[in-house]
């Protein structure tokens, strides 16, 4: 029988937040040392009691036990799930603190390249705290019981996942469409996949929309697995339910049900196979972007492929990509590259108003959509590469027909641009480099070897994409010396 782990639990004041979110307080250990911890759900002001867990990089890690005493800045979360869900860590503070500490956060991370010639702008705040997410997945399991459980992580971080009633962060056809999801396994003999066995079928549910098209998208990933296979029977069953409930009942809307099969063998790649069950075989959405405030709107069109990347807050990505433009007041007959380039949005977005586009991306799906959203807005001076960052621009720099940058558009995963791929962003030494960031622990990172290496730092514009947490977009503005 596995021993009951005995509880350390102690009173704590809580005076900041962590970069992900969770409260972060000094403990005076009975030893003499100081402990920093780390409570979720709690805020600066909060008076908790907390129990103890293990130090995990620098901080040690506690539940929550007990409110003693309410930040006078707490309050009410919308959400039941809250406290219990890994996807929202700022439900009990207002959404004009959550600028202001977001807001914070990115200055602290620049703390020591912010000199007085760096243009720090204020946050652009979401149009829409709530219901702004055009895309979510949810993940299948099931515990030795036989309990069955869709929907998100729970915050525990122990691979266990909470059957989702609501959520405020999307629309409510995706809990129409969790909910007719759940209802269809319960009538199923199908079991959630467990990873260390390799056993059981269902892994996750993607569900995501064109906000401005009305267009909906959702995806059954299964195992490969043949012994555990999804029968044709039981898709239909899926399918026939999904249109039932989610299928929008005018002309203006759409529905696409896929079917992703997910294939995993030792010592090779983990592969993915997609196959369309019904309705059309992508979704597309419209970003209205502005040069800036003078000029008019321009409607841009782009396709999105199920596992395509597109920015999950629709409106903000129209403000993200409108800021980028106004902020890098990039000369027409210039030569932009634009890493990281995804289905080509920003790219797009910039190309009527400068000489040319190059765009690099790792992705196929993501690199044919981009394709595809040239042709839908009839862009004719972009062109896009489709590898790995570095290994393209070690064949650009050798190539006589790619002529050099102007301006570089750099827009990572949250963990930045590696050493690497910095030497021969600088190697291209191109004027002006425009890097946005999802992580600006990392880009804070980059921008002090990007300084080093003969650049400045010109101005910071964070962009609250995702309400609710600590994730935070930043674009920071990068001229070469001299």
């Amino acid at each position: 029988m596995k021993k009951e782990r005995k509880k350390r639990v102690v009173d704590v004041n809580i005076h900041d937040f962590s970069s992900r979110g969770n409260g972060i307080g000094m403990y005076d250990h009975p030893q003499g040392m100081k402990w920093t911890l780390e409570v979720p759900f709690t805020l600066p002001g909060d008076f908790v009691r907390a129990d103890i867990l293990k130090k995990r990089k620098g901080a040690y890690q506690c539940v929550l036990e007990e409110i003693l005493v309410p930040s006078p800045k707490r309050i009410k979360p919308k959400c039941i799930h809250f406290g219990i869900c890994g996807g929202c860590r700022l439900q009990q503070i207002s959404y004009a603190d959550q600028l202001e500490y977001k807001e914070a956060f990115v200055k602290r991370c620049f703390e020591n390249l912010i000199t007085p010639e760096v243009i720090f702008h204020p946050i652009s705040p979401s149009l829409d705290p709530w219901e702004y997410r055009n895309k979510m997945e949810f993940s299948f399991s099931s515990n030795r019981a036989g309990d069955k459980f869709l929907g998100l992580m729970m915050d525990s971080g122990r691979g266990k996942v909470l059957n989702l009633k609501e959520c405020h962060l999307v629309h409510s056809w995706f809990i129409d469409a969790l909910s007719t999801t759940r209802q269809w396994w319960e009538t199923s003999a199908l079991a959630a996949y467990h990873p260390s066995k390799n056993t059981g079928a269902l892994r996750t549910l993607i569900v995501r929309e064109g906000v401005r098209t009305g267009q909906r998208l959702v995806m059954l990933t299964v195992s490969g697995n043949v012994d555990y296979a999804v029968s044709k029977h039981q898709l239909a069953d899926f399918v026939s339910a999904l249109r039932e409930t989610i299928e929008p009942k005018d002309d203006t809307g759409s529905l696409s049900i896929f079917l992703r099969i997910q294939q995993i063998a030792k010592g090779r790649p983990t592969e993915f196979y997609e196959m369309p069950l019904y309705g059309p075989e992508s979704i597309q959405e419209v970003l209205y972007i502005k040069k800036d405030q003078d000029t008019e709107t321009e409607a841009l069109t782009f396709t999105i492929s199920p596992s395509a990347f597109f920015q999950p807050n629709t409106l903000q990505a129209e403000r993200l990509y409108s800021r980028v433009i106004e902020l890098g007041m990039i000369p027409k007959d210039a030569v932009v590259y634009d890493l990281y380039c995804g289905t080509g949005t920003l790219g797009i977005s910039l190309a009527k108003h400068v000489k040319e586009v190059i765009g690099v991306e790792l992705s196929a799906e993501s690199a044919v959509d981009a394709n595809t959203n040239l042709r839908l807005n009839s862009i004719s001076n972009m062109r896009i590469i489709m590898g790995d960052v570095g290994d393209v621009l070690k064949k650009i720099h050798l190539d006589q027909e790619i002529p050099p940058p102007d301006v570089v558009l750099v827009d990572p995963p949250r963990t930045g641009l590696d050493g690497n791929a910095v030497q021969l962003l600088l190697r291209l030494n191109p004027a002006k480099i425009i890097y946005v960031s999802c992580n600006p622990v990392t880009q804070a990172s980059n921008t002090v070897e990007l300084v080093n290496g003969g650049y400045e730092l010109q101005c910071l514009q964070p962009v609250d994409q995702f309400p609710q947490t600590m994730h935070v977009e930043n674009i920071a503005i990068f001229m070469r010396k001299g």
